[in-house]
């Protein structure tokens, strides 16, 4: 039986765009499989400063559209459907399940990204790229000289207000907790730092503003006061996952569920690669993502060809 596609990428983010546009250039006949529409958490990026290329920022719908262009240009099929399943992933002739038909590849490309936590309460999704946050390092510089927070108390959040302390006026940290769970010489460096304050024991139970975020209802859990709290941008940091439920016993996962990989995108089972947020020990950054579709559709090529 005939394959049908060289190369089957599972995801139409940076990363699976990236990957699409080697893998077509270099004449393997290629699909991308996406649920939603391409480019990932680009769409839901208002304006991206830190992607090399473009020294006034680019709007993050018109990148997407932009590397989707590209890589169709070279001739990448895109099929709008979401994957489900994978059967023969150790066969020369690989079975994608989606939830309209079956795609058959002699290789595939796993770039389904990850999908951050939400704190799930109104006005999130309304104000998502309009104050409401899930990526400092992406949107920190949008509020220069202003008074921001960041909700969640680990590893990442800590990290993230330590960034923005280099930035803007002050950042107040909303917990749930009194005290914090991030690594103890993190929670040292934030406790030492002037810019940083902290609401304990809070909760934000919506978040508010007309054309953009400026205040949240949030909630003393101690005493069941509500109030308004005001803030030019929050970012939300109450973990991360990975789209990679339907990888649970195919593939070696990491605790977390992301995709275990070699320096070159390899996965546990030849003939399979994993690139971008969906990937172990993946930085989450835009120029890291196109790299990791690049490294993947390059050792995809090179395997095929010997």
């Amino acid at each position: 039986m005939e394959a049908d596609y060289d190369v089957a990428i599972l995801g139409a983010g940076a990363a699976g765009l990236a990957a699409g546009l080697y893998t077509t250039r270099a004449m393997m006949k290629t699909v991308l499989l996406e649920q939603l529409g391409p480019g990932g958490q680009l769409l839901v990026t208002d304006e991206i400063e830190n992607y090399p290329g473009f020294p006034d920022g680019i709007k993050g719908q018109e990148l997407a559209t932009r590397m989707e262009q590209q890589t169709a240009r070279f001739g990448a099929e895109t099929e709008y459907t979401e994957v489900v399943g994978i059967d023969d992933i150790e066969k020369p002739l690989k079975i994608v399940h989606t939830d309209d038909r079956d795609f058959t590849a002699k290789t595939i490309i796993i770039a389904t990204g990850g999908s951050h936590n939400k704190l799930g309460v109104p006005g999130e999704d309304a104000l998502s790229g309009r104050g409401v946050s899930y990526c400092a390092v992406c949107d920190g510089n949008f509020f220069k000289g202003q008074d921001v927070v960041v909700v969640g108390g680990g590893d990442a959040a800590l990290d993230e207000g330590h960034y923005l302390t280099g930035i803007v006026n002050s950042v107040t940290f909303i917990h749930r907790r009194d005290e914090l769970r991030a690594a103890k010489v993190i929670q040292e460096r934030a406790f030492a730092t002037d810019k940083v304050k902290f609401l304990w024991s809070h909760v934000v139970e919506e978040f508010r503003g007309e054309q953009a975020l400026d205040r949240a209802l949030v909630k003393n859990l101690k005493t069941d006061e509500l109030y308004e709290f005001p803030m030019a941008a929050a970012f939300i940091y109450v973990g991360f996952h990975p789209n990679t439920e339907y990888l649970k016993g195919l593939l070696e996962l990491d605790a977390g569920g992301h995709v275990c990989t070699d320096i070159h995108m390899r996965t546990s089972i030849p003939g399979v690669y994993a690139c971008g947020d969906a990937r172990a020990e993946s930085t989450r950054q835009l120029g890291a993502a196109v790299g990791d579709g690049i490294t993947a559709a390059l050792a995809a090529f090179h395997d095929l060809s010997n």
